[in-house]
Parts: C-alpha cells; structure tokens; sequence
C-alpha cells in the first residue's frame, strides 16, 4: 500500500523561506515522477513542481526561479525549497507520486495523496 506523508509547513512573512518535505512508502520510489501541488481556498489544486526519475525538474511559472525541487532516492524523499515567499504562495501543498504517463501538471495523473501541509505567507 502506498502512503505519502508531507512536512514542514508553517506561518512566514513575505520574502522569507520555508523546505517542505514529503516521504513516499510503497512503492520503488526511485522510478516515479514525484509532483508537489498546492490548493488555496475556493481554487482548483494546481501544479508547482515536479522531478522526474531521472532528475529533470518543472515548474509552474508562478514559482519558477523561487522555488526548487529535489529529491533523495536513498530516503524516499523529495522536498520543495520555497523563497521569496509571497502571500499569493498561500495554500495546502501536497505531493504525490505520477501513476500514469498523463501530462505531469494534470492532478488526476497523481494518487495517492498525503493529508497535506499548510503554508501561510502574511504580507
């Protein structure tokens, strides 16, 4: 059965920083497409961030240049530095592994999900 588990939200000010982390169990991680997504209230869950197996990354435009995304095949981990926060960044963010070979922004192509982790950015 495959668990995903995300960690490190928190509250920050605007142009500070937060890492997010999410662990995924399971699966052979090391051959999946890992995306983080993000959800605000009263707004569909967009993409921000993904890493493929072989390390290629891709962002959203909205974060491109602020935020990065690793990952660490050794502890089925793959984070999301986030700086230069803005309060627009404000959401749930969750990640999940890509189970079909759907486009990497779609969120159906994702599941299972984690419960998430908020992210607050005050202006």
């Amino acid at each position: 059965q495959v668990q995903v588990a995300e960690s490190g939200g928190g509250l920050v000010q605007a142009g500070g920083s937060l890492g997010l982390s999410c662990t995924a169990s399971g699966l052979t991680f090391s051959t999946f497409t890992l995306g983080w997504f993000r959800q605000a209230p009263g707004k569909e869950r967009e993409f921000v961030a993904g890493i493929n197996s072989g390390g290629s990354t891709y962002y959203a435009d909205s974060v491109k240049g602020r935020f990065t995304i690793s990952r660490d095949n050794a502890k089925n981990t793959v984070n999301l530095q986030m700086n230069s926060l803005k309060p627009e960044d404000t959401a749930v963010y969750r990640c999940a592994p890509r189970r079909t070979t759907g486009n990497i922004v779609v969120p159906s192509n994702y599941f299972p999900w984690g419960q998430g982790t908020q992210v607050t950015v005050s202006s």
